[in-house]
This record gives structure tokens, C-alpha cells and sequence, in this order.
């Protein structure tokens, strides 16, 4: 007598099992950020760099007095600042590098393609879904826009705090020392601040003193002048929105309104995502 096997649903026959579950998850994650805009509404966005023009005059002219009037004399201020009050801040600034958002969030978005598994029930693995799109959306938000940063302040060349003056520049140097403009830490705290704000709103008070700690360390260190800081902020800022345009356009994690504005899509609340962790490990 030969034993049946236990039925299966359409959907589970249907789903690729183990290592090629995985790696078609991974694909589609590749893949489903770069697919055409959808939405009745999408093509009422008008583009970022539109919508924030009004914001650039007053935000260049921010950083033009910075260099003219701020610059120097604040090179010269945090020279004086005691000893251990520098020390402090340069073991702060190491939290400004990109690699601490960066890795915890592609560590947990490598993980969302091997936990997404047909043996999770349909909401929980919309609920993984769901995560994964916004752990997608911080890391490119954090993670294009610095690369961009790092490209262009070594096109633009401007010396780091020295006797040369603020006004010193070696256009295409691609040197450390000559990759002060814009900086590259104000640039990932902001887009930290910005990305991960709009994704956790509660998070944002924490999320500033982050960001402005950091951005205040570069200049008291002597890494960067004020107008570096300045522009790498706005810069910073300006990146994650982009990015979150993109993402609204396709309809992930975000979406555009009858308003032409963005808005965020309810995320899963923390009473779900527990309740998936204890169904990810059997409980």
C-alpha cells in the first residue's frame, strides 16, 4: 500500500522551495525598485529638485556668508577650544561615517529574502515584505547619496582647514585633503536624519542630536569648515528625498496622493512584527 502525501495548496506548488525561494526573493527585491511608476496619481509629483528650488538661493547664500565670514574665524575659535573638549568630539565623529546605519540595515535586509518563507502565513510575510521595503529604502537613502557626496567633493577639491585659507581648491585632486566640500559626514547624518525620520517619525528628536552632534564635531576637529557642514547637510537632505520620490512613484513604502504630495504608507505596527519574530522562531 503505498502512503499519500500530504496535500498541498496551489500556492505552496507553485513556490520555488529552500535556495532558489531565496535567491527569487533577492531578485525581486533587485528588481522591483527599478520597475515603471504606477499610480493614477504619480504624475502629479513634481519632482524634488522643483518643489525645493524656492529653498536653494537662501540655502546657497548660507553657505557663501558661512565661507566669507565664518570659516576662518571658526578654525581659528575651536584652536583654543581645552584639549579634552577635541578629544571628545573626535571619538564622536567616527558615529558620522556611513557604515554605521549602513551595516545593520543591509544585514537586516540580506535576512528579509531567507526569513520571507512559504512556511510563514500570507500577512506575515506581507508584514516581511513591507519591512523589507523600508530597510531598502534607508540604505539607498544613506547609502546613494553619500557615494554621490564622495564623487563630488573630489570634483569640486577644496582644501580641509589648513594655513591655505578657506578659499584654497584643487578641482579633480581625488585626495583626502582635498575632499573637504561638501562633507561627507554631514551628508550621512542627514540623510540618516532625513531617511530613517520618515520612515520612524517618532525617532526624529533622537535622529537631530545625532545629526547635529556629528556635524559639530567636524568642524571643532578641524575636519571640515561651517560651509562644508552646511552644504553636506542640505545635501544630505535633499538626497533622501529624492530617493523617497522614487520609491513613492513605484508605490513602495510610499505614494503619491491626489494632493501631488508624498505620503508614507501605514507600516506594520510592533505588536505584528513580534508577533511574525515569535513565528519566525517557532513559537
Amino acid at each position: 500500500m503505498t502512503a499519500r502525501m500530504p496535500a498541498q495548496s496551489k500556492a505552496s506548488r507553485a513556490t520555488p522551495a529552500g535556495a532558489g525561494y531565496i535567491v527569487a526573493n533577492l531578485v525581486a527585491g533587485l528588481v522591483t525598485p527599478l520597475r515603471a511608476p504606477r499610480g493614477a496619481w504619480t504624475r502629479r509629483l513634481v519632482p524634488a529638485w522643483r518643489r525645493l528650488a524656492p529653498y536653494a538661493p537662501p540655502v546657497a547664500a548660507a553657505i557663501a556668508a558661512a565661507m566669507v565670514l565664518v570659516d576662518a574665524p571658526m578654525v581659528r575659535a575651536v584652536d583654543r577650544l581645552p584639549s579634552g573638549v577635541i578629544d571628545a568630539f573626535s571619538e564622536l565623529t567616527d558615529f558620522g561615517r556611513g557604515a554605521w546605519p549602513l551595516t545593520p540595515l543591509f544585514v537586516l535586509l540580506l535576512a528579509t529574502p531567507v526569513l520571507n518563507m512559504p512556511r510563514l502565513p500570507l500577512m506575515a510575510r506581507g508584514v516581511v515584505t513591507a519591512a523589507a521595503i523600508r530597510l531598502g529604502y534607508m540604505f539607498l537613502a544613506i547609502g546613494l547619496t553619500g557615494l554621490v557626496d564622495t564623487i563630488i567633493k573630489r570634483f569640486i577639491g577644496r582644501v580641509r582647514p589648513s594655513a591655505l585659507g578657506p578659499f584654497a581648491f584643487e578641482p579633480f585632486a581625488w585626495r583626502p585633503e582635498y575632499a573637504s566640500f561638501p562633507s561627507g559626514h554631514a551628508t550621512n547624518v542627514f540623510a540618516t536624519l532625513a531617511a530613517v525620520g520618515l520612515v520612524f517619525p517618532r525617532a526624529r528628536p533622537a535622529l537631530w542630536i545625532y545629526a547635529l552632534g556629528i556635524a559639530a564635531s567636524r568642524v571643532i576637529i578641524s575636519a571640515h569648515y561651517t560651509s562644508d557642514v552646511l552644504a553636506g547637510a542640505a545635501f544630505g537632505a535633499f538626497g533622501a528625498i529624492v530617493i523617497r520620490d522614487w520609491f513613492a512613484a513605484r508605490r513602495l513604502g510610499f505614494y503619491v496622493g491626489r494632493d501631488g504630495r508624498v505620503h508614507a504608507m501605514p507600516g506594520p505596527s510592533r505588536r505584528r512584527l513580534l508577533r511574525v519574530a515569535a513565528q519566525l522562531v517557532g513559537k
